[in-house]
């Protein structure tokens, strides 16, 4: 492909297309020299087209911008519903398991038929209240200071606390996902809190659908080398999936 600007369309369709692409596959793709992908990158990215990280490219912007839960709550309604179902049977008897903040793990807890005993640790007061209904799970509430945006605590309050326990798996939601920066959030203190939750935990699972991917929030949860599997919808990038696995991460697609 030698015109210039025809490079530049096929890129950018690409893009649209799977979400994050890596640019040694560009060349590939359009029989082009790797200086040439180069260069048409750095171009796109300068008109703010596109965002380039560590041997991959995203759609510009990667930044994502905080939204009250409520608005959350209604946007890739079945994805969340099909993602909360997976995490349902990954339930074992006598757990004690921690479900952070966000309307995919707020859709997990709402959907959480398991029958047997269970300890749930949250700071979300929705998933509390979803959660103080049935029977056999008992709820604990972490204490601190009330984020409304998201119906849920921040602070070191909460952070003490978790760092008391032992948990065998944290149940986490994220606004982002970049496959070099790692996962994130929208809030630097949630993000804080997440951290005092994946150290309390034996296992960290990410409830994350699709729109997460290639995306970065302004407060750094952790590298991708501290996340056992991801569940997500059909719609996530293969590219991104590709590398996740061969990072040895447990990628589920529902």
């Amino acid at each position: 492909m030698g015109n210039m600007v025809q490079r530049h369309k096929a890129i950018l369709r690409e893009l649209a297309k799977d979400g994050y692409v890596k640019v040694s596959d560009l060349s590939e793709r359009f029989n082009t020299s790797a200086v040439t992908i180069r260069k048409d990158i750095k171009y796109l990215e300068s008109k703010r087209l596109l965002f380039r990280s560590h041997g991959s490219i995203s759609l510009y912007s990667s930044l994502t911008n905080e939204r009250h839960i409520d608005e959350k709550e209604k946007v890739k309604v079945d994805e969340k519903i099909r993602i909360a179902e997976a995490a349902n049977r990954l339930l074992e008897a006598d757990d004690r398991i921690i479900i952070a903040s966000g309307t995919t793990v707020l859709a997990f807890a709402n959907k959480l038929t398991f029958a047997d005993p269970l300890t749930v640790i949250t700071p979300s007061m929705k998933i509390s209240i979803s959660l103080c209904y049935k029977q056999n799970i008992e709820v604990i509430q972490l204490g601190g200071s009330m984020r409304k945006s998201s119906a849920s605590v921040i602070g070191p309050e909460a952070e003490n606390f978790l760092d008391t326990l032992a948990c065998s798996k944290l149940f986490l939601g994220i606004d982002g996902l970049d496959l070099d920066f790692g996962l994130t959030t929208s809030n630097i203190a949630e993000a804080h809190l997440n951290q005092a939750m994946i150290k309390a935990a034996q296992k960290v699972i990410v409830l994350a659908d699709s729109s997460k991917f290639g995306k970065r929030g302004f407060g750094k949860i952790c590298d991708l080398n501290q996340v056992h599997l991801i569940i997500t919808d059909r719609d996530a990038p293969a590219s991104s999936v590709e590398i996740l696995r061969e990072k040895g991460i447990d990628v589920m697609l529902v």
